[in-house]
């Protein structure tokens, strides 16, 4: 890293923190540093931080070569730019995120996206527990992380080992290697030398308090990592407070590892929101303003995701059709049955959707990101309801990269951690992509069949992997509008179909892989399709 500029030396707890505008900050930063931020889409961004920098990088050619950790993401499509501000050849030389900023194809392709297509950046997606694991070994100065997250899917060095394009694939940061007469993945360290982070209050003490974020995430780890290496910690806040004034309990990131803060009075909450008191737990939302899950086909899949659930489940929730079950129970009477468990770190509540998604309200209880991540490698929930957008003959699921829309598809964030060891996984999606489809009388007919097949005979990038789920004895379905598929040891088994669907044309058909059919098929309740409450009843959890 060069020595141009000399990174500041760690305050001692009794002096004042450095209170520098966003442009003073980021003069800090050297070139070739290894910046981390902490964020998730808009969640916590520390934009005005990112946008002084790219403004610096523009006005002067530095800093240089820098390499960028996002453990979650930075910024979205929607208003709050992140890695986009710093997304500029020269400026950023290789890229290490969780996931990346994505949106409808109507929209033009993040700079960042263009430069990971041209190979002017050298980018890599490692899913988000393991960046955040590379933190925690970085803190303590510790080689690396020692994972089977990962394995037989894109991390894996058999497959692309993380890397997004050809001048990442050119330096590896994955190996596979043996360990105690098993195989492992190994991420050997990579050492943050500065943090961006976020947070609501700064006291004159660097005392960081989160009264208004969403979420905590990773600023924690992130500072505990760049302080051990000696580095430089810059926090964007929306105000400041008296020294000694924020209850030490609330005090999350400690101002001794702290450099300097820089104040952002209209920093956005999250996507598209300003600042939503119930999203931070200062209130709590009558249970009849939440919106229900309405009616169409993702309601009809997401109300067969709802019965596979179970009465006192922790149930990690995904992006997609999967955001609806809540809705569901709720709209069921059965708001509380389960415990909602999302990777931000909320665990209870509701789960918000669209733009919020990354939040819930009405939580129970918010943990840090990391913490979070732990609890889904080691696999200590009961469930976890994800989307898929293709499904091979080997179970595997693609939800991370699709060749022909890349920036549409944001990366696998914490999808990979999730589902290596979960018991149980219910992936929902459609059948086809663009089908066109009539509801009468509790049955479904295809008017216009889709142009794309999602049931393929490989998938493009693998996201999960069948294959180990099976020898891992992992229990997966995937729950469709015309029917639900298990994956059994002998491939993938068509086991319902729904009431007015034909299972030749409609079904069998229309995949480009073979499915099985079990012997004793069972239709789906035609209840499902009807709008108005269906009887959702939960299974009982065993106690044998």
């Amino acid at each position: 890293m060069s020595r141009s500029a000399p990174l500041p030396p760690a305050h001692p707890p009794s002096s004042r923190i450095r209170v520098l505008s966003a442009d003073a900050a980021v003069a800090l930063i050297p070139d070739e540093a290894v910046v981390t931020v902490s964020s998730s889409s808009a969640l916590g961004c520390p934009d005005a931080v990112l946008a002084a920098l790219g403004r610096r990088f523009v006005d002067s050619g530095h800093p240089r070569a820098l390499t960028t950790l996002h453990p979650i993401a930075a910024g979205d499509m929607y208003g709050v730019k992140g890695i986009d501000h710093i997304a500029q050849p020269g400026l950023l030389r290789r890229v290490l995120a969780g996931s990346f900023p994505s949106g409808p194809s109507s929209m033009a392709s993040p700079a960042i996206w263009a430069m990971i297509a041209a190979n002017t950046v050298a980018a890599y997606n490692v899913p988000s527990g393991i960046l955040f694991d590379l933190h925690r070994e970085a803190a303590a100065k510790r080689p690396g992380v020692l994972t089977k997250v990962g394995l037989d899917t894109f991390v894996d060095p058999a497959r692309q080992g993380c890397a997004m394009n050809a001048v990442a694939a050119e330096t590896p940061i994955v190996r596979k290697m043996p360990f105690e007469g098993d195989e492992w993945l190994f991420f050997p360290t990579i050492t943050p030398t500065v943090a961006i982070i976020r947070a609501t209050t700064a006291d004159e003490r660097g005392n960081l308090s989160y009264e208004h974020e969403g979420a905590y995430l990773g600023a924690l780890d992130q500072a505990l990592a760049v302080r051990n290496n000696g580095g430089l910690v810059i926090a964007q806040v929306k105000r400041l407070a008296r020294g000694g004034s924020i209850r030490p309990f609330n005090v999350h990131v400690p101002g001794i590892l702290v450099d300097c803060v820089v104040v952002a009075p209209d920093q956005m909450q999250t996507t598209q929101t300003v600042y939503d008191p119930g999203i931070s737990g200062e209130v709590l939302r009558p249970d009849a303003s939440f919106e229900g899950a309405g009616w169409g086909m993702e309601t009809v899949i997401a109300r067969r995701v709802s019965q596979e659930l179970r009465h006192g489940d922790a149930v990690n929730l995904g992006f997609g059709i999967s955001a609806n079950v809540p809705r569901v129970l709720m709209e069921e009477g059965l708001h509380g049955a389960v415990t909602w468990v999302i990777e931000q770190g909320a665990v209870g509540g509701v789960p918000l959707l669209n733009f919020q998604f990354g939040c819930a309200a009405n939580a129970e209880a918010i943990v840090p990101s990391p913490y979070q991540f732990t609890y889904f490698q080691g696999g200590g929930f009961d469930a976890s309801l994800l989307s898929f957008m293709q499904v091979d003959r080997d179970g595997c699921v693609n939800v991370s990269r699709l060749a022909a829309r890349p920036h549409v598809t944001a990366g696998a964030g914490g999808f990979v951690d999730i589902t290596a060891r979960a018991r149980k996984i219910v992936f929902s999606g459609f059948f086809t992509a663009g089908a066109q489809f009539e509801i009468n009388d509790g049955a479904l007919r295809i008017v216009k069949e889709g142009k794309t097949r999602k049931f393929v005979p490989e998938v493009e990038h693998v996201s999960f992997s069948g294959r180990r789920a099976v020898a891992n004895g992992q229990q997966i379905r995937y729950v469709t509008e015309r029917c639900v598929i298990d994956l059994t040891p002998a491939g993938l088994m068509v086991v319902e179909i729904a009431p007015g669907i034909d299972l030749d044309r409609d079904v069998l058909a229309q995949s480009d892989t073979p499915l099985l059919v079990a012997r004793d098929l069972r239709l789906m309740d035609a209840a499902l399709f009807q709008p108005g409450r269906f009887g959702l009843r939960l299974k009982e959890r065993s106690h044998g």
